[in-house]
């Protein structure tokens, strides 16, 4: 199928839910699939971002500027995964952890605001077995019987995010950003406070104008994440000692620059295969 046929089959395949709720993160995938939605289906569908501390302040405020712009009816969920000893355990099964706690607040929400279903973001990449990410969110989606249209669609990320320029979405070049979570290492249990650690240390990346960052916390040592194309840049003494400055008093008594730069979900590499089999709930 080309775009356009893709496109309309976007929108056949809401139209055909009736109603819908929209797992809504402020990334571009869940964006467009809310914007969509909000085209077929006007008020019979809602947005619905999940609150906690795993999510920056900046990122919340972006989400709901974005659907504001857009008169997409949004609900902000206060979600308690961080009450959770499986998720603060932080193994393998985190996302899992998080995810299920997600749906099954946006299951308790569908059924007391009346809407037929539950949808959210994954694209046709997202199904590839030959993805080199680790994904338990999804087996939490499938739990939950939330539906993706965007697969549906057959549509993948770079063809959602050319759709999203067509339509003038201002954030079809939206970084990816998975939550802050995602930036500590397996074991480290999760907390509120090392959570505000990374938040801190990316927000002062950001300001020194890196883009596209990570900064993972290993304890005691931060290691940031650069866009490749970024490197020199933050390898210059004066950058180096600027980013030093600004991360060592969040309370870290190591700064390091990875010199392999960003890469979506390094974290996983350190999980032996074993790690990686489905979680129970």
């Amino acid at each position: 199928m080309d775009l356009a046929a893709k496109s309309a089959l976007l929108q056949a395949t809401l139209r055909e839910l009736g109603s819908v709720l929209v797992a809504y993160s402020g990334g571009t995938d869940s964006a467009y699939l809310a914007y969509a939605a909000h085209q077929a289906l006007g008020d019979k569908m809602q947005a619905v971002i999940a609150d906690s501390a795993s999510l920056p302040r900046a990122e919340l405020a972006a989400a709901l500027a974005f659907t504001a712009e857009h008169n997409i009816p949004t609900q902000i969920l206060q979600t308690n995964e961080l009450e959770s000893s499986d998720y603060q355990r932080n193994d393998a099964h985190r996302c899992f952890h998080c995810k299920d706690e997600l749906f099954t607040q946006m299951e308790q929400a569908r059924a007391t605001w009346g809407f037929a279903h539950i949808a959210y973001g994954m694209n046709l990449d997202d199904t590839s077995p030959g993805t080199a990410e680790f994904r338990p969110g999804q087996q939490a989606a499938a739990n939950h019987h939330a539906v993706a249209p965007l697969v549906t669609a057959q549509l993948t990320k770079k063809e959602i995010r050319t759709l999203a320029h067509h339509a003038g979405l201002k954030l079809w070049d939206k970084p990816a950003s998975a939550c802050l979570a995602s930036r500590i290492e397996y074991g480290r249990p999760v907390t509120r406070e090392n959570l505000s650690q990374v938040e801190q240390a990316e927000a002062a990346l950001h300001a020194l104008g890196f883009l596209q960052v990570r900064v993972r916390h290993h304890g005691d040592l931060a290691r940031i994440e650069i866009a490749r194309e970024d490197l020199p840049r933050a390898l210059s003494l004066p950058i180096l000692e600027q980013i030093t400055a600004a991360i060592k008093p969040l309370g870290f008594l190591y700064v390091t620059i990875d010199t392999e730069g960003y890469r979506s979900g390094s974290m996983n590499a350190v999980l032996p295969t074993s790690a990686i089999a489905p979680a129970t709930r």
